[in-house]
Formats: structure tokens, C-alpha cells, sequence
């Protein structure tokens, strides 16, 4: 049995060298422990390149540990897997039985239910789990908490303005750069009939052994997961992560704040950075990310508009809803302040559907593991919760099938902002539209077969029927709201006839879609 000092958990979306579990790491008395385990991959069904990611980026980082010369317990996932630890909690309960172990350390999880599964563990072994702070943000530890107490409600605006004036991140002599703290107002454009023009393709990564060894045992594990691996050109690398970025401020980021909103047929990516999964798996620091774009601004590679925008998701909403996550769980994921009930429909697993916004959104996500935020928020995201989604299946679906989906980042954003599963606690309100929100940003409903502007008949666009059938059932809650009031306002304008109409209509859509 071998005499351990520190055990070292590295977990999977923890692949920093800067991270403080390496402080006082001791070669000669002190072993890093990393596993690979099936139930990360199926506790939610994830897409096959969500999981070649992660083990990929893990099996890159566990070698460049072991190169400097760094002791490393690693347990890999093969096509042999039968007798393997199923979970993190069986892997680690193995090797602590095999081992003496005076201390383990782990930084804080992305995860509140890996955290609770490690500290049961430990416990069963008379340890207690010794919990760092997670450096790679930016936010200090306990920031967070402290600004909250001296607030009724979270604010994400006043958030970015306090970390912006004590790191002097887009400040000038203590001001904002550009005299504003906000560009949203120019950032909302749409690419018009034109289109986006000629884009350039991000860059091409190779994929060298590692990597093709994790996609060969990902396509045999996991066939029956949703979702291709035929596209996967992900970082997996620090090396590669930067050279995302740069190509990112060369040939994107000058344009990112303008057409962050806007979408295009079978164009994925446009001019979006495509660096949130480095940045979730910790391949790259946020800091590193916004140091280079904001030095892009100050060469006059990039307008204030785009730079100020893509900083406000990193600094902003990135910091915003780590705060927010460990604020309120274990409790968020039990909130369903509207109800909704609905099983998610099954085209989200295929992208077979009639509506051409849908089926575009989804079938990149399929194809790809990824969307931006918009496609996101108001076209996957409005549907469900225009459909009466349960929010914990929303929440699973997003868990499952986005590359760079950390539950973290990704349940508030999804029960929060989304799915207004919490009441307001996070958005000031439900993100609730027509079919016209997604026509005026995308060119989808030139090829669909329903009319934005129609609530009711065969042409009528699902979103738009869905729409009025949303405020309907909740005019009473939301009449006196500041920021839907208005929205209410309109229903004055429907009469009886209107008004069953609209839900005979939707009880044909839960029929038939």
C-alpha cells in the first residue's frame, strides 16, 4: 500500500497549470488523480463531442503533466470497460482503498453534484475533502457573496461595472473606454439579404493520436448518443486555445459585436469566438482571453462596440452566473415557478421539424455541439419554454448536448435566463417573443412553412401561436410587471373568438408536432 502525502484531484473541466493545487505540489510525496468514468458521459446522454472533448483535453493535460515529471494516477476509459468504475465516486472509493492517503484536495467542481459525491466519498474514508478556490476566474473568492448581501436582486450590469472598475479592465482614468458602459444598442444587427459575405473558415486542428484514439473509443461506447463526431475540431490543448483566440481577433472580433445576434443558414459559427469550451475546461484563462482583446482595441484592430460586447460575456454573464449558481444551489434545480410540464419534444434529439429555425439550430447542434447565444436563448430555448417545457429537461438537453456546457454556466442560463424557472431570480423577465423576433434576425423564415405574423390557421408559425397562449395563461402575474406589462397590454386587442382560437390551435400543435 502505498504512502500518499496529497492526493490531487484534477478533475476534467480543471486543466489549468496555474490552478492552486499545484501550490505546493511535491513530486516526490504527492500524486495527481485523474479518472475517466462512464456516468460523466451518461448521467445526462451527452453528445458524443462533448465527451471526446473532455477526455481528449484531459489525456493532453495528464501528458504534459507527466513531462514535468509529475507522478499521475490515471484511470482511462477504453473499448474494454466492463469491469471499470462507473462513477467518480466508485474510481475514487478503489484507489483510496488500495492507497494511504493523509489529505485530498480538489478545487471547487463546476458541478454541485460532483462536489457532493467526492465529499461523500472522502468521508466514508474518515477524510475530510480539503476544497481550494478556483483561480481562473476573476472574481476573487467570496467577491461574489459580499456584493450580493449589499443587494435586494442580482444585477449583472452592476456586477461588470464592479469588477470592471477594480481590475481596470475597459477603464481609462476611471472612466469606461468609449465614455459608456453599454454598446448593446449597436450590437443587434442583422446580416439583411445579403447576408454575412464571405466568412473565414476558423481554424483546422489536427487531430493526433490522443485524440483519435478518444474518438474511436467515444464511437464505440457511446453510438446510441445523439449527436455526430464527424466535425469534431475543438481545442483540446492550451497551445491550440490560443491559437483560436488569435484568429479570433484577426479575422472575427472586429465584426463579433455587430452580427452577435444574427443568424444565417447553415452557418454555425459566423463571427463568434468559439473559445467558450477552452474557457470552460480551463484550457485558457479568461483574463488571457480579455487582455488580448482588449489590447485589440487599443491597436484600432476593433471597435469599442465589438470589444466591450465580447467582454461583457466573459467578465460579465461568465463571472455573473458562476456567482449566482453557487448562490442558490442546491435549490435552483427544484424550482418551476410556471409549472411547465411538458416533455421536451422529441425533434430535439433529431432535428426532424417542419419549422426551419428549429431544424437549422438544432441540427448544428447535432452536427457540431454548439450554437451561439441567440440561437440559444430565442430559438431552442424560447421554443421550450413557449412549449411548457419541465425546465429540468431543458436543463439536461442544454447539459447533454453543448461542447461547452459546465453545469455552472449552463443551469442558470438555462433555468434562470431562459426558462424563468426561477421567478426572476436571475432575468428581470421571461425572454418571450413572436416568430417575428426570429425573422427579423435570421433569414430562416423565408423557407418555412409557416407565418411569423399569424397566430392561428395552418400557417400560423408555432412560436407566434405559442406566444399568445403563454401570455393568455399567465396575463394575471404578469399584468402589473414592469418589464411584460406592455406585452400584456396587447391581449386587449384579442377578443373571445380570437382567444379560442389561439387554443384550439395549440391543442393541434401538441397533437401533431
Amino acid at each position: 500500500m502505498n504512502k500518499i502525502r496529497n492526493l490531487c484531484i484534477v478533475l476534467g473541466d480543471q486543466l489549468n497549470l496555474d490552478s492552486a493545487l499545484f501550490d505546493e505540489f511535491d513530486a516526490n510525496q504527492d500524486l495527481i488523480w485523474m479518472a475517466e468514468v462512464i456516468e460523466e458521459s451518461t448521467h445526462v446522454k451527452s453528445h458524443p463531442q462533448r465527451i471526446a472533448l473532455f477526455l481528449s483535453a484531459m489525456r493532453h493535460f495528464a501528458e504534459r503533466l507527466q513531462n514535468q515529471g509529475w507522478q499521475i494516477h490515471y484511470h482511462a476509459l477504453s473499448k474494454k470497460h466492463i469491469q471499470s468504475p462507473s462513477s467518480l465516486a466508485e474510481s475514487l472509493s478503489k484507489f483510496l482503498s488500495e492507497n494511504s492517503v493523509n489529505n485530498i484536495l480538489v478545487v471547487l467542481p463546476g458541478e454541485y453534484r460532483v462536489l457532493k459525491q467526492l465529499k461523500t466519498t472522502a468521508n466514508q474514508f474518515k477524510h475530510r475533502l480539503n476544497v481550494l478556490p478556483d483561480r481562473h476566474f476573476i472574481s476573487l473568492p467570496g467577491e461574489f457573496s459580499e456584493w450580493m448581501s449589499q443587494r435586494k436582486k442580482p444585477v449583472m450590469e452592476y456586477w461588470i461595472r464592479h469588477l470592471r472598475k477594480r481590475t481596470g479592465i475597459l477603464m481609462e482614468n476611471g472612466q469606461p473606454c468609449g465614455a459608456k458602459w453599454n454598446f448593446d444598442a449597436k450590437n443587434r444587427g442583422n446580416f439583411g439579404k445579403k447576408g454575412p459575405g464571405l466568412l473565414v473558415e476558423a481554424p483546422i486542428f489536427s487531430k493526433d493520436n490522443i485524440t483519435q484514439d478518444v474518438l474511436e473509443i467515444v464511437a464505440d461506447l457511446f453510438a446510441n448518443h445523439s449527436g455526430s463526431l464527424d466535425s469534431f475540431n475543438w481545442p483540446v490543448t492550451h497551445k491550440e486555445a490560443q491559437q483560436a483566440l488569435a484568429d479570433f481577433i484577426e479575422n472575427r472580433l472586429a465584426l463579433f459585436g455587430q452580427y452577435q445576434d444574427a443568424m444565417w443558414f447553415d452557418e454555425p459559427f459566423l463571427y463568434h469566438s468559439l473559445l467558450s469550451s477552452s474557457l470552460n475546461l480551463k484550457l485558457i484563462s479568461p483574463l488571457e482571453v480579455i487582455q488580448a482583446t482588449e489590447q485589440a482595441y487599443r491597436d484600432g484592430q476593433a471597435p469599442i462596440e465589438a470589444v466591450e460586447g465580447f467582454i461583457r460575456q466573459i467578465l460579465g454573464w461568465r463571472e455573473f452566473v458562476r456567482g449566482l449558481y453557487w448562490h442558490a444551489m442546491p435549490q435552483w434545480k427544484t424550482w418551476n415557478h410556471l409549472d411547465a410540464q411538458k416533455a421536451l419534444p422529441s425533434f430535439y434529439w433529431t432535428g426532424k421539424t417542419d419549422m426551419r429555425c428549429l431544424q437549422q439550430s438544432i441540427s448544428q447542434v447535432l452536427e457540431h455541439g454548439y450554437g451561439h447565444h441567440i440561437q440559444r436563448l430565442m430559438v431552442t430555448g424560447l421554443f421550450a419554454q413557449l412549449w411548457e417545457t419541465n425546465p429540468i429537461e431543458v436543463h439536461e438537453w442544454y447539459l447533454a448536448m453543448y461542447v461547452d456546457a459546465v453545469e455552472w454556466v449552463e443551469l442558470p442560463n438555462v433555468l434562470g435566463m431562459s426558462q424563468y424557472a426561477d421567478g426572476g431570480f436571475m432575468a428581470s423577465k421571461p425572454y418571450v417573443a413572436t416568430g417575428k423576433y426570429i425573422q427579423k434576425m435570421s433569414p430562416y423564415c423565408s423557407q418555412c412553412p409557416y407565418k411569423p405574423e399569424e397566430s392561428i390557421g395552418d400557417k400560423a408559425c408555432p412560436f407566434t401561436t405559442l406566444y399568445w397562449a403563454f401570455l393568455l395563461k399567465h396575463e394575471t402575474e404578469f399584468s402589473q410587471h414592469p418589464r411584460m406589462a406592455l406585452q400584456i397590454k396587447h391581449l386587449a386587442n384579442i377578443d373571445d373568438v380570437k382567444r379560442e382560437a389561439i387554443q384550439h390551435r395549440v391543442e393541434f400543435l401538441r397533437e401533431t408536432l
